[in-house]
C-alpha cells in the first residue's frame, strides 16, 4: 500500500476536472500488465474503486462531485490518500444476487464473460450502487435478460426499460 499527500486540481480543458495526482514513483507498484485499477482511500475513508489515468503531464485519480461533497473537499485542499492495486477481477466487489444468478444462466453468464472488461465492470456497478438486496436481484434479472436478448450488444435504452418493467413486479 502507498501513502502520500495530494492536492484536488482542477483541468481547465474536458468535463472530467477534479482529480489529484499521483507521484510516478508509485505507478510500478500499482500496475501490473497495464491493469490500472485501484483501492483509494481518501482522508481515511474508503476504499473506492478507482483507475489510474494518464495526462500529459502526470497520472491521476479522478475525485467526482459525489466524494468532493461527502468529503468536503475543493480545489486546492490537501488530501491524504492511501492507493494499492485492485485485487477484484471486475474493479467493484460483484453483488452476491448477481453471482447467483449467473450460475443458474449459463447463457446470459457466457454473454457476461465476453464482453469487455470495462462493459463487464459498468453492468456490476448499476448492481453495486443499489442498497436494497431485493432491488439487485431485480436489477440483476434485468441485466441478464438484457444479456439474452441483446447477445451481448449493450443497449442502454432497452436495459433501461427492462430495469423498469421488473422493478415494477
Amino acid at each position: 500500500m502507498t501513502d502520500f499527500q495530494g492536492i484536488l486540481s482542477k483541468f481547465d480543458f474536458n468535463h472530467w476536472q477534479y482529480h489529484i495526482p499521483v507521484p510516478d514513483e508509485f505507478l510500478t507498484e500499482l500496475m501490473v500488465e497495464n491493469n490500472r485499477r485501484v483501492l483509494v482511500w481518501l482522508d481515511q475513508t474508503g476504499p473506492y474503486h478507482m483507475a489510474l489515468f494518464k495526462a500529459k503531464t502526470c497520472w491521476y485519480i479522478l475525485i467526482n462531485q459525489q466524494l468532493r461533497s461527502r468529503l468536503k473537499i475543493e480545489e486546492g485542499n490537501q488530501v491524504t490518500i492511501k492507493i494499492e492495486r485492485d485485487p477484484s477481477k471486475f474493479g467493484h466487489e460483484v453483488p452476491e444476487e448477481f453471482t447467483v444468478m449467473l450460475d443458474q444462466d449459463d447463457e446470459a453468464k457466457g454473454i457476461f464473460s465476453s464482453l469487455t472488461p470495462g462493459k463487464q465492470r459498468s453492468l456490476i456497478y448499476l448492481i453495486t450502487k443499489v442498497k436494497n438486496p431485493e432491488s439487485r436481484m431485480r436489477k440483476s434479472l434485468a441485466i441478464m435478460h438484457h444479456l439474452r436478448l441483446s447477445k451481448g450488444k449493450i443497449d442502454g435504452k432497452q436495459l433501461n426499460e427492462l430495469i423498469k418493467y421488473y422493478n415494477n413486479l
